[in-house]
Parts: C-alpha cells; sequence; structure tokens
C-alpha cells in the first residue's frame, strides 16, 4: 500500500510540473521537413536506367529468364529414373464431400457416395510420364508412340516439351508441380498408364 502511495505522489508530481512548464523557446535555426516525391524519384531512375541502357538489358533479362521457365518448367523432384519393372493398379474413385444438387435443390448425388470416373468415361489414350532430359526414356517414349499409333499422350516430368513437339509434331503436356505422379504415386518413370476395367494400370519401364 505504501508503495502504491508513493507511485501516485509521484505521477501527481509530474502532472503539476508539466501543468506549468514554460516555452524556453527555439534553439537554433529551423528548418521545413521536406519529403521528396517518390513518384518523381523513380521516373527520375527509370529515365536515367533507360538513357544509360541498363532498363533495356534489364528487359532483355527478364524475357530470356521467362522464355527458359516457359521452355523448361521446374522438374518434378519425387521421381527418378526407373530400374526395375513394377506394375500396380490406382483406383480413381473419390468420394463427394458434399451433396449435388440440381438447378431446384433437389439432391442428385448425396454426399459420401464413391463415384468413379470410369464408370461413365475411358481413358482414350495411354499416359506415358518420363523425364525429356534422359535421352533413354526419350527414345523409349518414341518407340511406344510408334507402336500404339500415336495413342499416348506424352506427359514430361522433366525436361523441355517445345522441341519433343516441333520434333515429334504432336502434343506434349508437362505434370507441373508433380501433381499427376503423385495422385498415381508413381515413383520412377518412364511410367506408362491405361485402363483395365474399373482401374488404371501402372508400369514403371526400366
Amino acid at each position: 500500500m505504501r508503495s502504491f502511495k508513493l507511485c501516485l505522489a509521484i505521477t501527481l508530481l509530474a502532472l503539476a510540473s508539466l501543468a506549468h512548464a514554460k516555452d524556453l523557446g527555439v534553439i537554433g535555426p529551423v528548418y521545413p521537413i521536406a519529403e521528396p516525391n517518390l513518384l518523381e524519384m523513380i521516373l527520375a531512375r527509370l529515365r536515367t536506367a533507360q538513357a544509360s541502357g541498363e532498363l533495356a538489358r534489364l528487359q532483355q533479362d527478364a524475357q530470356r529468364q521467362a522464355r527458359r521457365r516457359v521452355e523448361n518448367p521446374t522438374p518434378v523432384t519425387t521421381v527418378s529414373r526407373a530400374t526395375k519393372a513394377r506394375t500396380y493398379h490406382h483406383d480413381p474413385s473419390i468420394v463427394i464431400p458434399y451433396p449435388i444438387t440440381d438447378a431446384d435443390g433437389r439432391i442428385l448425388v448425396p454426399p459420401g457416395t464413391r463415384v468413379n470416373p470410369l464408370d461413365t468415361v475411358s481413358l482414350s489414350k495411354a499416359l506415358l510420364f518420363f523425364d525429356a532430359r534422359d535421352s533413354t526414356q526419350v527414345q523409349r517414349a518414341k518407340s511406344l508412340l510408334d507402336a500404339r499409333g500415336g495413342r499416348v499422350k506424352l506427359i514430361l516430368t522433366g525436361g523441355g516439351y517445345l522441341e519433343l513437339m516441333k520434333r515429334w509434331q504432336v502434343p506434349v503436356f508437362y505434370d507441373q508441380q508433380g501433381t499427376l505422379v503423385e495422385k498415381l504415386q508413381i515413383r520412377h518413370v518412364p511410367a506408362l498408364v491405361t485402363q483395365d476395367g474399373k482401374r488404371l494400370r501402372i508400369d514403371e519401364l526400366p
């Protein structure tokens, strides 16, 4: 209690001194605060960079980097080259987490329903996952493409797809961020995916 009274007294004393404080005047010269216009600074730097040619160089570097990213996307890091044959099956069924209704709100598919896409659609082409940075895998892919009369959808896990498209004159896709190989549990490539009844058959090919 004693300490509380002491703190209270000190606080009151400080407030009293502030109340009787006087203006002591200004010591030294006073200058107005000048804030530079940020937009003008940016424009000035851009004009300087343009005059020196630095801006054009930066633009060219950005275009080259963007082109490299488009032509050679980030490779999938979760797969490696197949060294032995492995065959397994994947059930593509999904469980509907929420009700699917029609325009009038009537429930067509209740939540919890298990749906297999292969009940209504078929896999029209085999899927071939491979790494175009490996010449052996590229040769294997071309052999499978020819053997199946072109009825193979080519999906890269690494390498440049534009060069293959030009050379083979067929569409070539890329498994961005390894989404498909993760879903199909593919660990090694080349891997050929075909339909086997209501399941997908995956053959990892050494």
